[in-house]
């Protein structure tokens, strides 16, 4: 068993071991997926999130266990990493890894949990959501600071960023979840920005909104270029994202 806490967390190792131990018994279920699960523990000071990451099959346990880093130990210090950013993420709090002879058995991260006033998502499903394009202007805002700080997060996707408004003014803080896929760049380039934000919408009226966003901040492109570059990488992810979900009906079907 590996276990790493974060320097000065509001949780000890005592903690730590009793929740991975016993995560399948105790905790509120958050998040039941076919790959992960994610719990909240209640502690007396904190509440933790904490995600499990399913036992990877026979080749991928053993690349994590010598040739890669675990999702669980991505997943930590890519977040220590965004908050030296000043990007904002759930406070990181420790990673546990399990290994066997055959390599990488189970794997948890644990973040301090925050309780959202919404996600992207909200946005794209509710038109008339409260201060909706104020919201998606800050969003845009922020995506602009991660490209800014070379933060390629490669699932920037409408469920992955919590947003939680600040009291007494019309502020939005946002904190980046699930981060055990991230690259980063000295310089992230045009293309790879617009391509990082074809996954967030299908709505051509978002997306226009935020092309004019971004070009407030982005000088090297104009307005109508930005959009025309954002536009056609959605078109190009909405494209790709059907066709796939209609080849697995398709072997449903034959399936029966």
């Amino acid at each position: 068993m590996k276990l790493i806490i974060a320097p000065n967390a509001a949780i000890t190792e005592a903690q730590v071991k009793n929740i991975v131990t016993h995560f399948d018994e105790t905790g509120t279920l958050l998040v039941k997926g076919k790959r992960n699960t994610i719990k909240i523990f209640r502690l007396e000071d904190i509440e933790v999130n904490v995600k499990s990451f399913k036992k990877p099959h026979w080749f991928n346990s053993i690349v994590y266990a010598y040739f890669r880093k675990s999702k669980a130990r991505r997943s930590y210090e890519y977040a220590n990493y965004l908050i030296e950013k000043n990007i904002g993420t759930p406070k990181p709090l420790a990673f546990v890894e399990y290994n066997s002879f055959s390599g990488l058995d189970k794997s948890y991260y644990l973040c301090e949990h925050i309780y959202a006033d919404l996600t992207f998502r909200e946005l794209v499903e509710i038109p008339d959501f409260p201060d909706h394009e104020n919201i998606l202007r800050q969003f845009t805002r922020f995506s602009f600071s991660l490209h800014e700080n070379g933060v390629e997060f490669k699932d920037h996707s409408p469920g992955n960023t919590l947003i939680k408004k600040v009291p007494d003014n019309e502020s939005y803080r946002f904190f980046l979840v699930d981060l055990n896929r991230m690259n980063f760049h000295d310089l992230m380039p045009f293309e790879l920005r617009m391509k990082n934000l074809s996954r967030l919408t299908p709505k051509k009226g978002m997306v226009e909104i935020m092309a004019n966003e971004y070009a407030k901040f982005y000088k090297d492109k104009s307005e109508t270029e930005i959009f025309e570059k954002m536009w056609a990488e959605t078109e190009q992810f909405q494209y790709k994202f059907h066709r796939k979900q209609g080849l697995k009906k398709k072997l449903k079907f034959w399936k029966r």
